[in-house]
């Protein structure tokens, strides 16, 4: 069982085509539906010394970006302090806290599954999804801790998805638990 608290992707629950009944978390797009996988392939692609989950500062931030969107990302269930330019124009996938495993471990991970965002202070609709199929790709040596090559898992987590913002600075606040599972980051963001 892996357990992030990243910066993470959207994603519509497994089974259903859309996320978890729950009244407040916004509804996931058709597009959401690939974003989990995404986001822990983003996350698989790098080895652990520069890994932006490893990542106490940020700066590994810019590693294996796609073109669509930009990831952030969570923790291992520790705190950090991280400073990333984001490009202008570019929407923001963060998890809030996310795992992959099977369908025991989800289930289980998202009873006790809490969490917050905020942007500049106020306050981030999320998106939280109890379980959903994903196909990860990692690299050899990632910090993961995943063998190289593609594997299905099943995707779960709570999610911000932050449209494009204005250039200039920002602060993400992200805060998230499950147990004894905690995450706490800040980032300084610099749109650019």
């Amino acid at each position: 069982m892996i357990l992030l608290a990243l910066a993470t992707s959207m994603l519509a629950a497994c089974g259903t085509g859309s996320p978890a009944a729950d009244p407040s978390t916004a509804a996931a797009s058709p597009a959401a539906a690939t974003m989990q996988g995404r986001w822990w392939t983003w996350a698989a692609s790098e080895p652990t010394a520069t890994n932006p989950v490893a990542d106490a500062t940020g700066e590994f931030c810019t590693r294996n970006q796609p073109a669509d969107v930009w990831f952030l990302a969570g923790t291992f269930g520790t705190r950090a302090q991280r400073r990333c330019t984001v490009p202008q124009g570019r929407p923001i996938v963060v998890p809030v806290l996310n795992l992959f495993g099977d369908r025991s471990d989800c289930a289980a991970f998202m009873a006790a599954a809490r969490g917050t965002a905020e942007l500049d202070g106020t306050g981030l609709a999320l998106e939280k999804f109890t379980d959903e199929r994903i196909e990860v790709t990692a690299v050899a040596g990632n910090a993961l801790g995943q063998d190289a090559g593609t594997f299905p898992a099943i995707g779960c987590g709570i999610w911000a998805r932050i449209p494009p913002p204005a250039a200039g600075t920002h602060q993400l606040r992200v805060r998230g638990t499950s147990g004894d599972f905690e995450v706490s980051i800040d980032y300084d963001l610099t749109v650019a």
